[in-house]
């Protein structure tokens, strides 16, 4: 061991010497044949640790600090720790602390600020060892600017690795080799090249080059180890020596120490030695050095070591676990287990509660930031699943109560920091999680944990979530589906009323973390498909209608379904349209009952009544006049009332199937270049409003085939992109001459402007046409569709649809699936399914219900005569009269002649 420094009270434990200051690195002869584990230094003190667990002190007494009762010039034994032992040991200024093998700190000297971690004594200075229960901090925290721990920003990204502290300055170890220091600067112990003191963390660029493997900081000096070259740096205050430079002036900068580690080693009997271990504290320093060919390299602090780093959860720790994990587990064990897993920092009444299972493997651990989470969540998984097995249930079970106790109510809205929330991503992936007995004691408490974080963080946890695989983020959501199903039907059971409270606030807890998933996903660009959100059990478990009414109320103090809307798949959305209509088609005809009852009793019967229904009566050849004409006429009011179409000169009365007609008539028509109301792509096989029309009033009452991006516009999305170009015209700028020299884009410039194509001006160019094709060219047209389609289907059910969902209810999708029609086709007198004449009936739509095809519920009976009858349609009912056709010629001939040449209702 090397020493040197202030030897005034001992503290360097050189014995009776006759100097107070040691200027140089010198021999401490006591330690020969002994190997130091660790080495603490006070103000007046100092404290060795030997390999065999043993404690030595030696230096100033006075306040207890040495375990003895008076001071010591050579290190003595601590005999109190002699039955302990001890694993590592520090001091402060006048104390003293020791750790041992089990976990419990030992602590003697000044104790009048709490640095003890005592309470309740009447002498703030012990002689006499002292053991206090595994406390991880304590101290008044009075006399600092910051009562609480604060993120030091500036070293986020600096992968920091080794932390030491002098009097009122700080040094930081990177896993580089980088040395940052900050605090005051007054005696040069910075290392800066100035006195000037420093906020922020600065890095010591007088050390750059050079690999830093150790820091350690005195009382106002700093120590820094370069194992490639085998010398020591010091800087800051040197009137006592502590610099090792020969000298008792300050330094500003690094300087090497002299002496015994001036070159790459120590020259004794033609034997080399190294320095393994650098110390400072107070105003000493030292060295534990060693023979070069001792098979332990110098200490490295930037390496991670099992005795001085946060424990992981690895493969070999698990197993070690397994292996004693059959019947009961040790008290040693069951301790182990916990704290590997969970660590709760207490200061100062603030909970910090960090996950200490770090996935280390993956590179990105020590770049965590807003963006990237540094954890290896397929890691985590398997280890997880390794851990939490059913023939290890008492580690399951200790988990578990861990999690449950001591984990989840202490996690905070507000964590200190962004590697706290790495919690939050790998707990999920533990098995215990998805296990219904674990749902209200685990699972909901964590998703409660999430709901209740201030919006800093869920905001850095979206950004997290949102890097999901796809697989990934679809297990989380499929756990809370699985969860609100299971408290669904623990309520169509049965909840006594004295848990109904608790009950709901669980649904809510976990339907609102869905929510935030959701959320998550949209702006995310969909990680997964909108649709995988749904619960398709929800028509089963909830009376949907009766959940909608309840939220169309506006009831307080009711958690409904329908404030989740994004759970709801296409039969319940169907269900909740279907509902609403019914609302506002009854609210239509309670008003014009009102109106005729009121004017009975004030006329007298003279007014003529008003109709509950809005009847069309029209003309086949004059479909579109004779709507428009009953149209101008009618109030708000009549758009919410049931439909009746009436073709004059024909016999059937409208059960359904009229208004079917009479929509494909009236779209024909609308559609016919004649009208100029929209145009045709051919490509996308979809329409758009024409330039210069302005009778879209007229659409309240039309299915139009329009792009996503209109049905977005309907909800008030109104962001519009150059994808929605490619959707709604099949049109992309790849060849942007076409697009640049069309009049369209002519019309967005002043005349005389260049159009160039070269690509500094091609996105100018695009965004305009984008706003020009999706706004400017059609405003007047989409402010009076947008009007008119919010008179017959505006309102609150409109906020339960995604766009797309709105744009398949409205104008049914392309999701074909023929063998679910046939399946749910039904057959009626001679008929069956591999009947001869089904079998070459062709059987094709275009666009299908939201439902699916299954929703059609065709019926398909035989008819009477011959192959010379048409087939007759009874569109009301879904049903076909199919003659008994016995070739495929003669029904594709006959089918074609019904459908085009044979139009009108009678009665059949």
């Amino acid at each position: 061991m090397l020493c040197w420094g202030n030897a005034s009270y001992g503290q360097l434990g050189l014995g009776g010497i006759d100097e107070e200051i040691v200027l140089e690195p010198r021999k401490c002869e006591f330690f020969e044949g002994k190997r130091v584990r660790d080495v603490g230094c006070g103000r007046r003190h100092s404290v060795f640790l030997l390999e065999d667990g043993t404690v030595y002190t030696c230096g100033c007494s006075d306040l207890g600090q040495l375990g003895h009762d008076k001071a010591r010039k050579k290190p003595e034994q601590v005999v109190s720790l002699d039955a302990q032992n001890i694993v590592a040991v520090s001091c402060g200024e006048a104390h003293t602390l020791a750790l041992n093998d089990k976990g419990q700190v030992f602590t003697w000297g000044l104790g009048s600020d709490g640095q003890l971690g005592l309470s309740n004594i009447e002498d703030c200075i012990l002689f006499n060892i002292t053991i206090v229960l595994p406390l991880l901090c304590w101290d008044s925290w009075c006399s600092s600017d910051r009562h609480f721990p604060a993120l030091l920003k500036t070293l986020r990204s600096q992968r920091v690795v080794y932390i030491c502290c002098g009097e009122d300055h700080t040094a930081a170890l990177t896993k580089e080799g980088g040395v940052f220091t900050f605090g005051a600067g007054g005696y040069g112990q910075l290392g800066h090249n100035t006195t000037h003191h420093e906020v922020n963390p600065r890095k010591v660029f007088e050390l750059m080059g050079n690999v830093v493997a150790q820091i350690a900081c005195g009382r106002q000096h700093t120590l820094a180890l370069i194992p490639s070259s085998g010398k020591i740096d010091s800087f800051g205050l040197g009137g006592n020596g502590q610099l090792g430079t020969r000298s008792t002036y300050n330094r500003i900068s690094p300087a090497p120490v002299k002496g015994y580690l001036t070159g790459l080693s120590i020259s004794e009997a033609e034997q080399s030695y190294c320095v393994k271990r650098i110390y400072a504290g107070g105003d000493q320093s030292f060295a534990h050095y060693a023979l070069s060919q001792d098979d332990s390299p110098p200490v490295d602090l930037r390496t991670t070591r099992p005795d001085g780093q946060i424990y992981t959860l690895s493969d070999d720790l698990i197993q070690k676990w397994l292996n004693h994990g059959h019947g009961r587990l040790s008290p040693e064990i069951t301790k182990y287990c916990f704290y590997i897993l969970f660590i709760h920092y207490y200061i100062k009444g603030m909970i910090i509660s960090q996950m200490s299972v770090l996935f280390c493997s993956n590179p990105d651990h020590y770049n965590t930031n807003s963006k990237c989470s540094g954890v290896d969540i397929n890691m985590a998984r398997l280890l997880y699943h390794r851990l939490i097995q059913s023939d290890y249930p008492q580690i399951s079970q200790i988990v578990a109560a861990s999690m449950e106790k001591h984990l989840l109510p202490r996690l905070s809205s507000s964590p200190p920091d962004i590697e706290a929330l790495r919690l939050y991503l790998t707990l999920p992936e533990c098995p215990l999680l998805s296990n219904p007995n674990n749902y209200t004691t685990l699972t909901i408490p964590f998703a409660k944990a999430i709901v209740n974080l201030k919006d800093a963080p869920i905001k850095v946890l979206g950004n997290w979530w949102s890097k999901f695989e796809p697989a990934v983020f679809q297990r989380l959501v499929e756990l809370y589906k699985e969860v609100v199903v299971y408290l669904l039907r623990m309520q169509k059971l049965g909840i006594p009323l004295s848990d109904q409270r608790i009950f709901t606030c669980f649904l809510h807890t976990s339907l609102k973390f869905l929510e935030i998933l959701h959320s998550v996903n949209e702006h995310a660009g969909q990680i997964i498909q909108y649709d995988k959100f749904y619960i398709h059990e929800l028509d089963e478990l909830i009376d949907i209608r009766n959940d909608y009414v309840t939220w169309f109320q506006q009831q307080m103090f009711s958690v409904t379904m329908c404030k989740y809307p994004f759970v709801f798949d296409a039969q319940a959305k169907t269900a909740l349209l279907q509902t609403d209509a019914v609302i506002q088609m009854q609210m239509a005809v309670d008003h014009a009952q009102r109106q005729n009852l009121h004017s009975l009793f004030l006329s007298g019967g003279g007014v003529e009544s008003v109709n509950p229904c809005l009847i069309l009566i029209v003309r086949r050849e004059n479909v579109v006049g004779d709507s428009m004409e009953v149209l101008r006429k009618s109030k708000n009011v009549d758009y919410k009332k049931p439909l009746k179409v009436i073709v004059v000169g024909e016999e059937a009365v409208d059960a359904g199937g009229v208004r079917k007609e009479f929509f494909l008539l009236i779209m024909k028509e609308l559609l016919d270049p004649k009208y100029g109301m929209f145009r045709y792509y051919e490509e996308s096989r979809l329409i758009w409003f024409a330039h210069k029309s302005d009778v879209f009033r007229l659409d309240v009452i039309l299915n139009l085939w329009f792009s996503l991006w209109v049905f977005r516009s309907l909800q008030q999305l109104l962001d519009y992109t150059e994808d929605d170009l490619e959707e709604a015209f099949c049109l992309n700028f790849t060849i942007t001459e076409e697009i640049f020299g069309t009049t369209e884009v002519l019309e967005l410039v002043p005349n005389g402007t260049d159009i160039s194509v070269n690509k500094s001006n091609r996105q100018e160019f695009v965004n305009a046409y984008v706003v020009y094709k999706f706004n400017t060219s059609v405003a007047p047209q989409f402010s009076a569709f947008y009007a008119g389609f919010h008179k017959v289907c505006g309102g609150k059910v409109l906020e339960l649809f995604q766009p797309s969902e709105l744009q398949a209810m409205v104008i049914g999708n392309t999701n074909y699936d023929w063998k679910e029609l046939e399946k749910s086709t039904e057959y009626k007198g001679e008929y069956w399914a591999d009947h001869p004449t089904i079998k070459i009936y062709p059987m094709r739509y275009d666009r299908i219900p939201i439902l699916g095809m299954k929703s059609l519920a065709l019926v398909i009976q035989p008819t009477g005569g011959g192959e010379q009858y048409f087939p007759v349609a009874h569109t009301c009912f879904n049903l076909l009269d199919l003659p008994k056709y016995t070739n495929k010629e003669t029904l594709k001939e006959k089918l074609l002649q019904a459908i085009e040449h044979n139009q009108g209702f009678n009665l059949v």
